[in-house]
């Protein structure tokens, strides 16, 4: 793949100080520029902007692979070994998956692995890996 340009992401929580926490040791991402009511940071090398949100709405679900995921959602396609070393991490901190990391769509085009948790807010993150990186768009 070329090289990727830095994403900008803002997302709402309704809980600065509580998120903030949750991003920068669980999740392990560099805190940024902040305000009372913002603060961002280097989510595996993109930005991500945490904005105060006191009235933040739920999120639905749509069925794919026969597990109920979480929408809206976003997260970072790692490495194979990234991965299994980011999900290890997590149990470790006992994170509460909504999906639990398993293998997707095995033998097929786009075999992944995937888990789906929330951070104190209630956004869905969800984090992948292909078994293949070069079926990121395969069809």
């Amino acid at each position: 793949m070329k090289n990727i340009n830095p994403f900008h992401l803002a997302i709402p929580v309704d809980n600065l100080k509580v998120c903030k926490d949750f991003y920068e040791r669980t999740l392990e991402c560099s805190p940024g520029r902040s305000s009372k009511i913002w603060a961002d940071y280097n989510f595996f090398g993109h930005q991500l902007v945490l904005h105060f949100d006191p009235n933040k709405k739920k999120i639905h679900h749509n069925e794919v692979d026969g597990k109920s995921v979480p929408v809206p959602h976003f997260g970072i396609v790692l490495s194979w070994n990234e991965f299994i070393v980011f999900e290890k991490k997590l149990k470790k901190k006992k994170i509460k998956f909504e999906i639990e990391p398993y293998d997707r769509f095995k033998g097929l085009a786009g075999e992944q692995r995937t888990m789906f948790f929330y951070d104190p807010s209630g956004n869905a993150l969800e984090f992948k890996s292909f078994k293949n990186i070069n079926q990121l768009f395969k069809k």
